[in-house]
């Protein structure tokens, strides 16, 4: 793969846990979208710190994420509901999941990456998150079945 492929895939896996990120800011502050996505393009991609230098992320994907994860939120979350064990509804799980979760719904029901691609990227934002826990493979299991429910013909 090119360097400049490699480039856009690292944007891309950027994007994605921005978009988690600025989907919990909006939980938690009230923030709206447009507020959030203009802190995040102003001032996290890219941001610079003494020995860290934040990645670029590939605003295309990011401003789509938010804004299909806001617009089509009540599917998203009916569907990860029904992901989760019964007793755990949405509302009662760990914010940053929920905000993962409904950053993956938004790529599962209203984009054309596949569906493996999609779990294991966010898989991968689990992991930054929760290194130590048992959140990934959480997170990989409730994906598997909003894939499968979201695009059946891709399994």
């Amino acid at each position: 793969m090119s360097t400049s492929g490699n480039q856009k895939r690292l944007m891309k896996s950027a994007a994605r846990l921005y978009a988690v990120q600025a989907l919990y800011q909006m939980e938690q502050s009230g923030q709206t979208a447009d507020q959030v996505r203009v802190e995040f393009l102003d001032h996290r991609f890219g941001e610079q710190f003494e020995d860290y230098e934040m990645v670029e992320g590939h605003v295309g994907l990011f401003t789509k994420t938010i804004d299909d994860a806001v617009n089509h939120q009540a599917l998203i979350d009916q569907m990860t509901d029904r992901g989760l064990v019964a007793k755990w509804p949405i509302d009662r799980i760990d914010p940053t999941l929920r905000a993962l979760f409904r950053a993956a719904g938004a790529e599962l029901t209203q984009a054309d990456t596949p569906p493996k691609v999609v779990i294991s990227e966010y898989v991968g934002v689990a992991t930054a998150f929760f290194a130590e826990g048992r959140e990934p493979k959480f997170v990989n299991a409730v994906l598997d079945h909003m894939a499968r429910e979201a695009r059946p013909e891709a399994f």
